[in-house]
């Protein structure tokens, strides 16, 4: 079993977002920490790289191959 290291740090946010990721939390079953560091991690993805993410290429390949035919007329 792999043991997780977390920092402890301080920061302030805006209530709303907070009760927003303290109620996704519980409607997962899942601590409010995991949340947010998903959060953080999306983030960090979306600002740190210049190549589309994983899931956004995967989904694009998708709907080519299933409305490749209807993407060829709409660009007529």
């Amino acid at each position: 079993m792999t043991t997780v290291v977390r920092e402890k740090f301080s920061s302030q946010a805006a209530p709303e977002v907070l009760a927003a990721l303290r109620e996704l939390a519980a409607s997962q079953g899942r601590q409010f920490q995991a949340v947010l560091d998903d959060a953080l991690r999306d983030y960090l993805d979306r600002h740190q790289r210049e190549r589309p993410r994983r899931h956004v290429m995967a989904s694009f390949a998708s709907s080519l191959e299933e409305f490749d035919s209807l993407y060829r007329e709409l660009a007529k």
